[in-house]
């Protein structure tokens, strides 16, 4: 087996972990969990934003453990950390040690994905990396899928959800292993050089004037950046609204016709994850279309999945559209993502990636509180339906784009 298929492999498995039932698992047990805890929609949303916070802390962790260490450090501790937080979840005999589980389980999305930007760098050339960022990416969707087939088991009695999450454990120990064995060893690296590269970073950020090698890989505050940081923050808003609440608002609302109530959650995130598989050609289609007529699509997908939940939670119908068109839409945007910040920030993918990533994780930290507190307060349709202010609105930013004249230089980042 060659570095790349090892480095692809190891990276799609890490995705399907980190962001499958480590990040997604909460909203998929939702139902049991306020069962089991007596959770109300306001505790569950914080529950939800403390998973994501511990993300976004977990991702300047990241950062600075694949400087000093390399790539395999951060994404070993990543596997431990979803191991930890899956047995604290099954064994969890209040909603204190539920919460950590979940933000331990949740940090392990923040350790486990950015590092592979790098690897993916040093090992494969440059007109590979775009397939296998796709494939990395889209392990998600293979999380999800096995996830919600367990979630069904145990809705069917045929498993306990303690069970299920001690299932989960062991599957973040096959990770610990697949990343040692899959991504580059990579001898330690000094102190002082993480040390020089972060007061670089802060001297050309104040002073641009100041000669540097790389300009356009250290700054990241560069204005050609903000755009990226901004589409993130919005996407990480929707979509950590979707993942907390949309089973939730389903079986709340007396669930699927035809179904025992809990089950709409495992169709849910089966369709989720079965549509995501389209993320795969995320790569084929943004050479095709370019970066904003691709964005724009995915916007409005999300805006509307956010609409369909809120509007018609009892529909088939409107449920899996709602789940397939999420779905579709996180895959990609993701992939998306690692393609964006590859070419804003050449020769720092992780730490570019790792910027992107903390846009995201700021909008998935507040999301959910904010959703909790404003279906506490005016019910869960009109809150549905204020999540899909953000992302149409980016829509019709990424839309205003689309006249424009495509540059002749893609690589340089900018919108095409």
């Amino acid at each position: 087996m060659t570095p790349a298929i090892r480095l692809t492999a190891a990276g799609f498995v890490a995705t399907a972990v980190a962001f499958g039932p480590a990040r997604m698992g909460f909203g998929l047990f939702l139902p049991a969990f306020r069962e089991e805890f007596a959770l109300s929609t306001s505790a569950a949303g914080l529950i939800a934003s403390g998973g994501f916070l511990a993300f976004l802390l977990a991702l300047l962790a990241s950062a600075w453990l694949g400087r000093s260490h390399g790539e395999r450090v951060p994404v070993v501790v990543g596997a431990l950390a979803a191991s930890a937080g899956f047995v604290a979840v099954a064994t969890a005999g209040e909603p204190g040690l539920l919460a950590l589980g979940i933000a331990l389980s949740g940090a392990s999305a923040g350790l486990c994905w950015a590092p592979f930007n790098d690897a993916a760098e040093r090992v494969l050339p440059n007109a590979a990396r775009a397939g296998a960022l796709s494939v990395i990416s889209t392990g998600t969707t293979f999380g999800v899928v096995v996830a919600a087939g367990i979630a069904f088991a145990v809705t069917d009695g045929a498993l306990d959800w303690r069970t299920a999450w001690l299932g989960f454990a062991l599957a973040g120990l096959v990770l610990a292993g697949l990343a040692m064995a899959g991504l580059p060893s990579s001898a330690k690296r000094g102190g002082a050089e993480p040390a020089r590269d972060a007061i670089e970073q802060i001297v050309q950020t104040a002073m641009p004037s100041v000669p540097n090698p790389q300009p356009a890989a250290a700054r990241l505050t560069q204005r050609v950046a903000m755009p990226l940081y901004a589409t993130a923050f919005c996407y990480g808003m929707a979509n950590a609204v979707f993942l907390s609440f949309a089973a939730d608002r389903v079986v709340r609302a007396g669930g699927l016709p035809g179904l025992p109530n809990e089950a709409a959650s495992t169709v849910i995130f089966l369709s989720y994850g079965i549509c995501g598989v389209l993320g795969l050609a995320t790569g084929r289609i943004e050479a095709r279309t370019g970066l904003a007529p691709l964005l724009c699509a995915i916007f409005a997908a999300a805006a509307l999945s956010l609409v369909l939940i809120g509007l018609a939670p009892g529909s088939w119908t409107a449920v899996l559209a709602a789940a397939g068109l999420h779905g579709v839409a996180a895959m990609m945007v993701s992939a998306l993502f690692s393609f964006w910040s590859l070419r804003l920030f050449p020769g720092r993918g992780t730490l570019g990636f790792t910027a992107t990533l903390l846009s995201v994780a700021a909008g998935s930290v507040i999301g959910p509180a904010l959703a909790g507190f404003l279906a506490a307060s005016l019910g869960p349709q009109v809150m549905f339906l204020a999540a899909a202010s953000p992302p149409l609105a980016t829509a019709l930013w990424f839309g205003a784009k689309l006249g424009r004249p495509r540059p002749r230089l893609p690589p340089a980042g900018r919108l095409r």
